[in-house]
């Protein structure tokens, strides 16, 4: 009796999809197919998804400029709104350290003793709070996506990652303020690059 054939099943294997693979590329590389972004099922088969998704990383880095310039408006608003209720005056010394200040500093310095601050600034409402700090969490986890893209170490990725900040940089960052950065205050903060 043979068993090699039984009717054509061939070992009774299925005849299947040819299997995806992503590379993963350590090194500098200009792969486009078989590339998998972030997630194994953003897999680039062509080089036209290729291109669409370089521009949806374009995109990701614009709306990352978006939200930063988004959280500084909306600082300025709820600053403004403080102020106008009188809160926030005369709570720190903006015009320089004042004389008790520094004597507690050096006091903790002479004796190796914890000196312990009075919190400077005014507390920001809960609701106001709470769309602050959704504001931040969607800038850091988009942040961190992009240095993911990033670490596909793929050269049109990291390009689009970097077309995308510059984009965004050049449309939501039209202003400068001169005199605070003269000063030596850094007015525009942390880019894509720091977190």
């Amino acid at each position: 009796m043979d068993h090699g054939d039984h009717g054509g099943h061939g070992g009774h294997e299925m005849p299947s999809m040819p299997t995806r693979r992503c590379s993963m590329n350590m090194l500098w590389n200009t792969q486009i197919e078989d590339t998998c972004i972030v997630f194994r099922s953003w897999h680039i088969s062509s080089t036209t998804a290729f291109v669409f998704s370089c521009l949806i990383v374009v995109a990701l880095g614009v709306l990352y400029e978006w939200l930063r310039r988004a959280q500084s408006n909306l600082d300025v608003k709820i600053a403004a709104s403080l102020s106008a209720q009188g809160k926030g005056k005369g709570r720190s010394g903006v015009s320089g350290r004042s004389s008790p200040e520094v004597d507690s500093e050096e006091a903790g310095l002479l004796t190796g003793l914890r000196v312990v601050k009075e919190h400077t600034g005014t507390t920001v409402p809960l609701t106001a709070r709470l769309t602050r700090a959704f504001l931040y969490g969607l800038t850091v986890f988009l942040s961190f996506f992009l240095m993911l893209v990033f670490m596909t170490y793929n050269a049109y990725l990291i390009l689009a990652v970097v077309v995308g900040a510059a984009i965004g940089h050049f449309v939501f960052n039209p202003q400068m303020d001169v005199e605070g950065i003269l000063a030596g205050s850094s007015a525009s903060g942390k880019g894509m690059a720091c977190h």
